[in-house]
């Protein structure tokens, strides 16, 4: 048969198609849009009950301070569990909305207000547990009911003297980090205990969070006052700068970050706008006590740190105080206060490290807190122990409680606006470096952890671009 001649014609009209063959992708896309509903093998009553741990589970997390992250990733696993696999899950800071799709019958809907409290350490790890516990062993609904309401309803690892020793010990442990002796770190440690007693007397009769900030800053802040016209030989900026730090340190700006950085705008949005609104409080109180102290003419000035640089190892000693004092008075269990010591030694030590080597206190901070998120991400998931802990804990050291106080001052009693502004910029930008770096150092650590499966892959894919 002889051979079929081709113009040149036919050849230059198949150029087109070839090019679209190798250019054109053939792979389906990691994250699929719109996928249909899987056909559900439970009946209502079941697919109800399992809903509604899975809700449950993830509200109370929402309330003592977990990530949208972890969050959501845990509703996810739970609702799988029992065979709800087409769940979708909405997290908006005080509201928790979880949907399982079923074709051929109606979707099952259903939404919890969260009431965010303080941090506990110990509610949380349960939590956690019980969670993994569902994923691996499928536990009776009910029985994972009971063993919730078990969880939730458990009184404090500790009573309110031990939770109020713990406040006092990071104002302690922060007048000697700044360089302050032990007349300081008594009258912070005090300053604070009373401080701590009058937020929960006003908690009690439903005072909103900022009137609660601005009356304990106000306190410390009248405090520093009354030492100097008493003429007390202590540095009064210290003690005000210890107390700062205690008001900071329950602020969820660590957690502002990491649901920016995994994908959670909406919550990031409302927990930065909670920090905002929890900071003005602080100034709110420290500018209104200087502006009466100076209107009336008393002595007052901000005393720098002790002149002579602090011995390394008071500050670390100091550092790793505060961060087992924050963890005690956070609910966490003895071994988790001990590993949140280590940490906060870890990050004074790698800080300092940073800033020898001709960091900015900015920088020094961003990689202490990287350092610390790595470690939290790679190990507590062996230990046990919620990686939150170990990041918030870590960090508590070096928070510029001082550098806040100096700005607010020069605003407010020397009229250095743009001095102020300066120191208060400064501040900011430690605390958003501190923030970041605990996401970097956990997104870096995530692969050695060892815990993580498909729900928290899925959860993490939100932060990401492409396919």
């Amino acid at each position: 048969m002889l051979p079929v001649n081709r113009s040149p014609q036919s050849r230059y009209t198949r150029l087109p198609d070839r090019a679209r063959r190798v250019i054109s992708g053939f792979q389906p896309p990691t994250a699929p849009i719109g996928l249909r509903a899987q056909r559900g093998g439970l009946d209502d009553a079941t697919a109800h009950a399992a809903l509604g741990l899975a809700l449950r589970i993830g509200e109370s997390m929402l309330a003592v301070g977990a990530p949208a992250a972890d969050v959501t990733a845990t509703v996810l696993r739970v609702a799988a569990a029992y065979g709800l696999a087409s769940c979708q899950v909405d997290v908006t800071f005080s509201t928790l909305v979880v949907s399982h799709d079923r074709e051929g019958a109606l979707p099952l809907t259903a939404m919890r207000t969260v009431r965010t409290g303080g941090m506990d350490y110990t509610r949380l790890q349960g939590i956690t547990d019980l969670a993994r516990a569902v994923a691996a062993d499928r536990l009776d609904i009910e029985e994972a009911h009971r063993r919730l309401d078990r969880v939730v309803s458990a009184p404090h690892p500790y009573r309110r003297g031990i939770h109020a020793l713990g406040w006092s010990g990071v104002a302690g442990s922060i007048a000697f980090l700044f360089g302050g002796g032990w007349l300081v770190a008594l009258v912070a440690a005090l300053t604070t205990a009373s401080i701590e007693q009058m937020m929960r007397a006003l908690d009690r009769r439903g005072l909103p969070m900022f009137f609660q900030q601005a009356a304990g800053a106000a306190v410390v802040t009248g405090v520093a006052v009354l030492l100097a016209v008493w003429h007390v030989d202590v540095p009064s900026s210290l003690v005000v700068a210890a107390g700062i730090v205690v008001l900071l340190a329950g602020l969820s700006l660590v957690g502002a970050a990491q649901d920016a950085i995994t994908g959670f705008p909406v919550t990031a949005g409302a927990r930065s706008f909670e920090v905002l609104t929890l900071t003005a409080g602080i100034v709110v109180g420290i500018g209104g006590v200087l502006d009466l102290a100076r209107r009336a003419g008393l002595p007052l000035a901000v005393a720098d740190p002790s002149p002579s640089p602090v011995p390394s190892v008071v500050a670390l000693a100091a550092a790793a105080g505060i961060a087992g004092c924050w963890a005690l008075a956070s609910h966490a269990r003895p071994r988790a206060v001990g590993i949140a010591t280590v940490a906060g030694a870890l990050a004074w030590a790698t800080s300092s490290a940073a800033g020898a080597l001709g960091a900015g206190p900015a920088v020094a901070a961003a990689a202490a807190a990287v350092v610390v998120g790595f470690c939290g991400e790679s190990l507590t998931e062996r230990l046990q122990i919620p990686p939150l802990l170990v990041g918030v804990c870590g960090i508590v050291p070096l928070l510029p409680g001082l550098a806040i106080y100096r700005g607010l001052y020069a605003v407010v009693v020397d009229a250095d606006v743009l001095g102020g502004l300066g120191a208060l910029v400064g501040a900011a930008a430690v605390g958003l470096g501190l923030a970041a770096g605990i996401g970097l150092g956990e997104h870096l650590g995530r692969p050695l952890g060892g815990g993580r499966d498909r729900f928290d892959r899925r959860v993490r894919r939100r932060a990401t671009t492409g396919d």
